[in-house]
């Protein structure tokens, strides 16, 4: 059983990087975008207002869903962008074609299980600032913004091994 309480503070993602981003892992109109640990919404907002995706953000903290929701109304896009207030470890996100987490290291590694467990393959994953220990990422993506640089981590849901 996993604890209720944020295992991580908020830290958002700088709007200008994070378009680059979504780009970069070519999320489009056919996508969910799963946003695990959301803060307030501005992935799964940017997902369906940059790119018309459908977007999920999970995250445990009432206050930070609270407020990704009334982001989302206030961008136009309440009716493509949704909020659940859960635990990561104890939820369901197998409909999604791109996950986006910003979590830390020991975090992504228990998250790693799950991901394999639920997604399809070819499901992309990209994390910022963290990889997944030994899994090899496909391509990383090193940013720059004025006030901080950033990494990112790309991979791709494997087909099983026959």
């Amino acid at each position: 059983m996993y604890s209720n309480q944020p295992d991580i503070g908020y830290v958002p993602t700088p709007q200008d990087l994070l378009e680059d981003v979504l780009r970069w892992v070519k999320v489009g109109a056919d996508d969910v975008l799963y946003d695990l640990g959301c803060g307030d919404g501005r992935v799964a907002i940017a997902a369906a207002e940059k790119f018309g995706a459908r977007g999920v953000g999970i995250d445990i903290d009432p206050d930070r869903i609270k407020e990704a929701t009334e982001n989302a109304q206030i961008a136009g896009v309440s009716d493509r962008a949704i909020f659940r207030q859960a635990n990561l470890f104890n939820s369901n996100f197998q409909e999604a074609t791109v996950i986006f987490i910003y979590l830390l290291p020991q975090l992504n590694l228990r998250l790693k299980p799950q991901l394999f467990q639920q997604l399809q393959p070819g499901t992309r994953i990209v994390s910022r600032d963290f990889d997944m220990g030994e899994w090899t990422p496909d391509a990383v993506l090193h940013l720059t913004h004025p006030e901080e640089e950033c990494t990112f981590y790309f991979w791709s849901i494997p087909s099983p091994v026959k």
